[in-house]
Formats: structure tokens, sequence, C-alpha cells
């Protein structure tokens, strides 16, 4: 098991941007924390290749964040694995592909990428 992971604090000046594209480790995950722009919610961005996705840090079985310890996740081949109860999830698309989480996937947040590798949260609702 691979544990992969970082923490990134919102700018204040900017509430969509989120990081660079660079800051997420190719098929690897990074955690974002308390982003004001969706009312305090925690996000996990990951990126395969030139590729971004961004799901909410909840499991949709119980609850729970994904990651065993802030920004640290359980991910092997691009599966992610909920660190309380062991669902998993295609860390690319949030489908669920086993455990406890019976058909339910990661819930997505829109996101665009600007031409300096910016990643913001999509104008509009983003959720």
């Amino acid at each position: 098991m691979v544990w992969a992971g970082w923490n990134v604090i919102v700018h204040a000046n900017d509430e969509r941007r989120l990081c660079r594209r660079a800051e997420i480790p190719d098929g690897g995950v990074l955690a974002v924390d308390s982003v004001a722009a969706l009312e305090g919610a925690d996000l996990l961005l990951t990126r395969r290749g030139g590729c971004v996705a961004a799901f909410h840090n909840v499991c949709p079985h119980a609850g729970h964040r994904l990651d065993w310890a802030p920004g640290e996740f359980l991910l092997r081949d691009g599966v992610l694995t909920c660190a309380a109860h062991g669902a998993s999830f295609d860390a690319f698309t949030g489908s669920c592909l086993g455990g406890p989480c019976r058909g339910e996937g990661l819930r997505p947040v829109a996101l665009e990428v600007l031409a300096d590798d910016a990643v913001l949260l999509a104008d509009g609702d983003g959720r």
C-alpha cells in the first residue's frame, strides 16, 4: 500500500483557487481542507497525467474522511481505499469498486484548470 498526499491551504484572496496542477502528484492524491467557497468542505484532488479530478473527502458509506491521517491516503494502482471501513474507489472517477459503499461513488466537484496550471473550482455551483 502506498500512502500519498499533501495538504494545501486555500489562498485567502481567491476562494476558488485550490492549487497548481504540479502540486498534485501524478497518480496520487492531494488533500485540500476547509474550502471556503464550498462552505468549509474538505476535498481530495487526483491527477493522472494532465487530467485532474476532485471529490469531497467523505466516504459515502458512513460519512468519514477517506484519509487515515490528515492528507495521507491509502492509494494503490489507482484505487483509493477508505481508512475507516475499507470501501474502495477509482481514484480518477470516484466510482465504488468494492466494500461497503455498494455502488455509491465519491461526490465530484467541478474544476477548471487554467493555462498557468492553476486549479480552481469551476464557476457557478461547483458542488
